[in-house]
């Protein structure tokens, strides 16, 4: 039901806001369009990924190298944001194959992915997106297919079908789609003709009728990438209107051209592509014949249109035969249309460059899309709603589910705890709401962290589920079905089989050391801070049984039985009366529910015993004392795991590893008998340009004689994205 009120409810906001437009003064009418959609932009911010491989073809066992890269849509220009990147494989189910999650720093972060040999030889999909990007799956994600190959099992032949994007892009480049109407309104259309080399000319065709009702007056807005180009009052004549306007008032990009009627309300649409104004001047510069087992070195010149060098400037480099290399977009391209448009034309993710196509194929590419980000029906109603997953710049978000076991119905407005056992105790709690939906958060670094989560009322009978923090929200499989590994793409693999299982004989591998965390892990301190009383057992006689060590080292407090029942207490240090609730009690940082646990520890793998006497707050929740006993192992190994909790070990962000290669830097090492055949010859993700704005690369070519493509992605100085290529030969 709540799902079936949504749309019904937007489009009551939207009707309340167009009949409060309506009341407006029109000269007021450009205002409150602005307004309304530099709102929208700064509530509805739009992030773009783009993730660069190694390779797009690879052999089930390889491991696959690539590097993420966060863009803000409306700047073009990398992010400052810390974040997690959720990368995905999956095969032609939707199934993921391979999961990952990996920390970004300033908008970039790179991963390895080691590509499970029990993989069937098929097109598979890398998806990749945010934790805020996920409000707006599955469209809102970078996607990108690549073709793996079983050597041990090769195909005859796979036939898929290929993602549903669930977008109206046109694949017909031939001849011009028709334009399907968006908007509720008739009798007025309108076209971008970019035709004139300095103005672009809008034109627009209203009926009698149109024009009549709506006072011979429009309204015309430009926009690109959520910036405003244009917002003015146009005077429609009979026939076509014309409005001329200065492509150097275009930003470059897809430019949506929208008309709306003299009440506010969008009309008709248009796009229009303004190129780059300025061409960055990143270029490779390289011999272009090596020999092999020979030193490769060349330059990448990324110091473009801004004269200096910042942190925003990184690219990464992979240099991989020629035949194993689909030809793809570069990623100015792909941040050309993003996810905002859908799937990138078939044409470009074929090798060709947007730069390099006639103004008419272009514009035939741009016939039939839509922004999926610039919804005016929401801009105009002020309806931002779903913005469910935040952004994670410091902390991930872990969330689950308490369910009740009788009803097997979600419990609303329970707290669950989360602990960190540990010789320094981690806690925090959660209120589930009213979906039984509970979060808690954890620092974005890369060490495992061992959480038990419990409901804070052990004697309700509760389950604990966590959530996977990948999205299971899939495009689904279209209907266009292709054949793919035929004998022409089976002879492309046949030298990639060869030389992967030449290396698995040899045992070798790109994988080397494990790198230094991208951030320092943060020390973990106690939650409660300074105890009252930190007892240190080293420090005092052994006693047998723990009733005995609180009667005699643990003033204000008592551990008592009554008919083999414990009762732990704890008095108020300001009346001494006891409390009438018990204090919060823990093992190794762990919360526990029953006295007996602690009554039955033996005291000679005890450690140390804080204890809170007052009243402590954490948040909202109220503890009514502390009691943590830490054991030596201060592993929460001493007692069983009850019932009602869950143990999960968890690790937010992958490690990252470093890519290895062999070194021929000697006559032995070059006369060495050890093939080396290796299917991408050199990958790093982050090469940094010096002082100078160039960023120097060298390593050593392998006994495969072929050309080689230097396929570089990254930013600029300027934070912009660059893109360059290429192609290198090595001869025996």
């Amino acid at each position: 039901m709540k799902n079936r009120l949504k749309p019904v409810f937007t489009a009551l906001l939207y009707f309340l806001f167009l009949q409060a437009s309506t009341g407006q003064d029109q000269s007021d009418m450009t205002d409150f369009l602005r307004k309304k959609f530099t709102d929208y932009c700064k509530s509805v911010p739009r992030e773009e990924l783009y993730v660069q491989t190694d390779r797009y073809d690879y052999i089930s066992g390889e491991e696959m190298w690539f590097s993420t890269f966060l863009f803000d849509r409306k700047e073009n220009s990398i992010s400052s944001a810390n974040s997690i990147t959720y990368f995905e494989i999956l095969n032609s189910e939707n199934r993921p194959v391979v999961q990952k999650r990996i920390r970004m720093t300033a908008g970039f972060g790179s991963g390895q992915a080691l590509l499970p040999d029990s993989l069937r030889s098929g097109v598979y999909m890398i998806r990749a997106y945010t934790n805020y990007m996920r409000n707006f799956l599955p469209g809102n994600c970078f996607m990108k297919e690549i073709k793996i190959l079983n050597a041990l099992n090769p195909p005859a032949a796979v036939t898929y079908k290929s993602a549903d994007q669930e977008l109206t892009v046109s694949k017909d480049l031939d001849g011009i789609a028709e334009i399907k109407q968006r908007f509720d309104v008739s009798g007025i259309s309108v076209t971008a003709d970019g035709k004139n080399p300095d103005l672009l000319e809008i034109k627009i065709n209203a009926d009698d009728r149109y024009r009549s009702v709506n006072g011979n007056n429009c309204y015309l807005f430009i926009q690109t990438r959520g910036n405003i180009n244009r917002v003015s009052r146009e005077r429609l004549s009979a026939g076509n209107t014309v409005i001329s306007v200065p492509k150097s008032a275009l930003l470059e990009g897809i430019n949506q051209v929208t008309i709306f009627d003299s009440k506010g309300r969008p009309a008709a649409e248009s796009y229009y592509f303004t190129p780059k104004k300025q061409s960055s001047s990143v270029k490779i510069n390289s011999e272009d014949s090596f020999n092999i087992r020979s030193k490769i070195s060349f330059e990448i010149d990324i110091n473009d249109v801004v004269a200096k060098v910042n942190k925003a400037s990184g690219v990464s480099v992979s240099v991989a035969p020629v035949i194993n290399v689909k030809s793809s977009e570069g990623i100015i391209d792909y941040m050309v249309f993003a996810s905002e448009f859908g799937i990138i034309p078939s044409i470009l993710s074929a090798g060709g460059k947007i730069s390099d196509l006639p103004a008419e194929t272009v514009d035939n590419m741009l016939t039939g899309i839509r922004s999926n980000w610039i919804d005016w029906t929401k801009i105009i109603s002020g309806g931002f709603t779903g913005i469910n997953f935040r952004p994670e710049s410091n902390y991930h978000y872990l969330s689950g589910k308490l369910i009740s076991k009788s009803s097997q119905l979600p419990d609303s407005g329970k707290y669950v705890f989360m602990s960190l056992p540990g010789k320094a105790a981690g806690f925090q709690y959660a209120k589930t709401d009213r979906n039984g939906n509970f979060t808690f958060s954890l620092i974005n670094d890369e060490r495992v962290n061992d959480l038990i989560i419990q409901p804070a009322d052990a004697g309700k009978s509760s389950t604990v589920k966590i959530e996977s923090s990948f999205s299971e929200n899939y495009l689904t499989p279209g209907k266009t079905t292709v054949t793919v590994f035929d004998e022409a793409l089976r002879s492309r693999f046949s030298k990639l089989s060869t030389n992967y299982q030449v290396n698995r004989i040899y045992s070798l591998t790109s994988l080397g050391r494990q790198m230094a965390p991208v951030i320092t892990p943060v020390k973990r301190t106690r939650f409660y801070g300074k105890p009252d009383i930190g007892l240190v057992m080293a420090d005092y006689i052994k006693l047998p049984v723990m009733q005995e060590v609180f009667f005699e080292l643990l003033p204000g407090t008592s551990l008592k039985s009554k008919r083999s029942v414990y009762e732990i207490t704890v008095a108020d240090p300001l009346t001494n009366r006891v409390f009438d609730d018990p204090p919060g009690l823990l093992i190794d940082g762990v919360i526990i529910n029953d006295p007996a646990l602690i009554a039955n520890i033996d005291p000679e793998i005890v450690e140390r015993i804080d204890v809170v006497k007052e009243k402590y707050y954490v948040g909202d929740y109220l503890f009514y004392g502390l009691i943590n006993v830490v054991t030596r192992a201060g592993d929460f190994s001493s007692v069983q795991l009850p019932a009602y909790a869950v143990r999960v070990p968890y690790r937010v962000a992958e490690p990252g590893w470093s890519f290895t290669s062999p070194d021929y830097s000697t006559d032995e090492k070059k006369s060495s008998r050890i093939p080396d055949f290796r299917n991408t010859l050199y990958w790093n993700p982050s090469v940094k340009p010096e002082k100078d704005g160039k960023a120097r690369v060298e390593f050593w070519s392998s006994d495969q004689a072929s050309d080689y493509v230097i396929n570089v992605q990254g930013t600029g100085a300027d934070g912009k994205p660059v893109s360059v290529s290429k192609i290198i030969s090595v001869k025996k």
